[in-house]
């Protein structure tokens, strides 16, 4: 007996938009890892210092893995498109990518999804980085929760949650531990990354 539901007619059609949505998503992070190459290789030319680079590839898994679940939970589970639910994840996802681009926009070339020091380079404390010392990370955690809810797709958004946020405990503590190393640390800044900035 096949155990995985049918999909309805409706969950069906708008699995398309929402697959779509997902692929868009996606090549918007591949540009962001190549954006991020870059950047890496301009830091480190000036004398740029990595840290945490142990837990990387566990964002870089966990990321891709909210995709993945993204696109299989409706599909497997037959999760429905819920109007209220959808349009309003939505609104938060499209926010949430707003805040993330305001935040690559304000560091420009510093920006980057690792964690880099450059030495003698002053803090960021322009644009989303005068209100918040992480906001990238409240772009991250909002898309975590949004994304997969535009479809219902309730266990994806709750298990990235609990994992993202273990993981963002190392990071945010490696960062704020880069600036102290830099001698930079002070509120309400942010490090040479993705979520702060140097």
């Amino acid at each position: 007996m096949n155990s995985i539901p049918a999909l309805t007619a409706s969950t069906s059609a708008s699995l398309t938009p929402y697959l779509l949505l997902i692929g868009l998503v996606a090549a918007e992070r591949l540009a962001e890892l190549i954006t991020a190459r870059r950047h890496t290789a301009w830091s480190l030319a000036r004398g740029g210092r990595e840290y945490g680079r142990g837990h990387y590839p566990a964002m870089v898994a966990l990321h891709t893995a909210l995709l993945v679940g993204c696109v299989v939970e409706p599909w497997v589970a037959g999760r429905p498109f819920v109007p209220l639910l959808g349009w309003s994840a939505l609104a938060v996802a499209v926010a949430a990518q707003g805040l993330r681009w305001w935040c690559i926009a304000t560091l420009g070339k510093r920006w980057n999804t690792r964690v880099l020091v450059v030495p003698g380079l002053p803090l960021v404390e322009s644009g989303p980085y005068r209100l918040l010392r992480h906001p990238n990370y409240v772009a991250v955690v909002a898309e975590g929760v949004a994304l997969p809810l535009v479809h219902s797709a309730w266990m994806t958004a709750l298990g990235f949650t609990v994992l993202n946020l273990l993981l963002l405990r190392v990071r945010i503590g490696c960062e704020d531990a880069a600036l102290t190393d830099g001698g930079r640390l002070r509120a309400p800044a942010a490090v040479h990354s993705a979520g702060a900035a140097s």
